[in-house]
């Protein structure tokens, strides 16, 4: 056997271990069956799996109301865990639109490269691009998902080669794109109230919850729900997310913003 055939094989999940829904249930509604389908299917990789009990994907995906036929912006996607769900339930019908930037990709890993190899992800197109120069057609959104990413945009480390994000900019661009009534979910990781905000992302990769509240106060999304199925009372926001004692198990809040008409 090939080192490629095997790391193809370590890659995948074999259908009897595809027993993924035990994680399921509805956010705002019920767990449609297209959701149930991609978070069952034997195609995803065993890493992914893993995360699934503390990420809670069916409760998410439910929660934001993605569904079959739609056109998804998964923002700042790093590794892909969410696409690979998105590229299931969005089906030959709709689309997803993987985007990342150059810094993340030796972040993740090379669970992106594996992913996205010999176009596995049918339906989905992969975009590596600064925010800054993003750009999308008008209308052609019908949701977009921003997981642990809100907090980057607060600062620059040019070390590590992350620039600055106008989020204004962004903001406009989204709501240029989005339909009205379209979704926009948004994870994050939660930081204690007080403190400099663009220190505290930078240096602890939090946010205060109230600091995205205020960031959208004025825009063309109206703050529709909020869900406390990725909190965690036992952090208490004093780590960085990647120490190995909260790493995977952060205090994360869930908001659910929509396109005004």
């Amino acid at each position: 056997m090939s080192c490629s055939t095997i790391m193809f094989s370590l890659f995948l999940v074999s259908p009897c271990g595809a027993g993924g829904t035990g994680a399921a249930g509805g956010g705002s509604g019920d767990l449609n069956d297209a959701v149930a389908a991609a978070i069952a299917n034997p195609q995803r990789p065993a890493q992914d799996l893993e995360k699934d009990l503390t990420r809670h994907p069916a409760k998410v995906l439910s929660f934001f109301d993605i569904e079959p036929g739609m056109t998804v912006l998964d923002l700042f996607s790093g590794g892909g865990y969410y696409t690979e769900m998105l590229n299931s339930i969005v089906g030959e019908d709709g689309k997803v639109i993987a985007h990342t930037n150059q810094a993340y990709i030796p972040f993740v890993g090379e669970i992106y490269q594996l992913r996205y190899a010999n176009g596995r992800l049918a339906n989905t197109e992969t975009i590596i691009s600064e925010a800054d120069d993003l750009e999308f057609d008008e209308n052609s959104l019908d949701a977009v998902l921003m997981v642990l990413t809100w907090h980057d945009f607060l600062y620059a480390d040019a070390e590590n080669g992350w620039n600055s994000i106008d989020e204004d900019r962004l903001m406009q661009k989204l709501c240029t794109a989005m339909k009205p009534g379209g979704v926009l979910g948004l994870i994050d990781h939660v930081a204690n109230s007080g403190g400099e905000a663009a220190q505290v992302a930078k240096g602890l990769h939090r946010i205060d919850p109230q600091v995205v509240r205020d960031s959208f106060a004025d825009s063309c999304f109206e703050l529709q729900g909020e869900a406390d199925f990725l909190t965690n009372p036992e952090d208490d926001h004093t780590q960085a997310v990647f120490d190995k004692t909260i790493r995977g198990k952060t205090d994360r809040f869930v908001f659910k913003f929509v396109r005004k008409s």
